[in-house]
Order: structure tokens, then C-alpha cells, then sequence
């Protein structure tokens, strides 16, 4: 009985881990608050840096959050209140920012610095195997045998 009361917890827990805070009033039309939630997911928390607004407990978070749904409740579309997030934070608060002159190296660089890899790891294979040394000579060969015989 007690292994399955066990059992019933571990599988509920994760649940409450993706439950949003009770202090976060919800958008009463579900359609808002479903593009909230869409918006939430594609700006970058500030305080946690590589999470969403919208999976983050940071206080900066929950109001960013509540931010988004007055501005959808206000009226705007999804596209203004991402532009009123970047022009009040910067473009560094989209989780996935827009190819630009800005932004051209976050798109390319890694590419380049794989391309790169992958060349320096051809030329590593590609490079010559150094040649066996020349084969001793019969005076080479002679005294060779004199300081074996020595040392044995």
C-alpha cells in the first residue's frame, strides 16, 4: 500500500513543477491566454538567461508575464508585444533572434567553427607518415655490436 501511495507521488510531482505560480492572474479568454503562453515562450528570462519567461520563477519573470498579458488584453498582437519587449530590453530577450547584420555571427559562427574544425581534422589525417630512418650503415652496424657486447 505504501509502495504505491510512492508510486501515485513520484508520477503527480512533475506535474506541479510546469503548474503556474497562484500569484499569476490568467487571461479569462483562452485564446489570449494561449498566445500569452506562445509569446512566454519565446522570450529569454533576463535573470535566468537560457530559460523562457514562461518556464522560469524568477520575480523579473512572473511580471515580463504579467507585462505580455495586459499588452494582449490591451489589444496588441503577438508581433507588437514582442517589438515593445526587444525595444524596452533589447534583442538579446528573444530566445531565437531575428537574422541581421546584429546577429549574423550567432547564426553563422557556429557553422564556421565547425567548418573549420572539420578542415584541421582532414589535414591532421591527410598529413604524410613520417618515413622509417635510413637503414644503418655496415660501420653503423659494426659499432653497434661492439657497445651491445660491452654493455651485455
Amino acid at each position: 500500500m505504501i509502495a504505491r501511495l510512492m508510486i501515485m507521488i513520484a508520477l503527480l510531482m512533475p506535474l506541479g513543477a510546469s503548474a503556474i505560480g497562484v500569484d499569476e492572474k490568467q487571461l479569462d479568454d483562452p485564446a489570449l491566454e494561449q498566445q500569452a503562453r506562445a509569446i512566454m515562450k519565446e522570450l529569454r528570462c533576463l535573470v535566468c538567461q537560457n530559460q523562457s519567461i514562461e518556464d522560469s520563477n524568477a520575480d523579473l519573470a512572473r511580471d515580463l508575464r504579467t507585462i505580455v498579458r495586459e499588452r494582449l488584453a490591451a489589444g496588441d498582437s503577438p508581433q507588437e508585444v514582442k517589438r515593445f519587449m526587444v525595444e524596452r530590453y533589447g534583442e538579446w530577450v528573444l530566445l531565437r533572434p531575428p537574422l541581421n547584420a546584429r546577429t549574423i555571427a550567432l547564426w553563422v559562427g557556429p557553422l564556421l567553427f565547425l567548418a573549420l574544425g572539420g578542415f584541421a581534422a582532414w589535414r591532421l589525417m591527410r598529413r604524410e607518415t613520417p618515413q622509417a630512418p635510413p637503414p644503418l650503415s655496415a660501420e653503423e652496424e659494426q659499432r653497434l655490436k661492439q657497445i651491445l657486447e660491452r654493455d651485455s
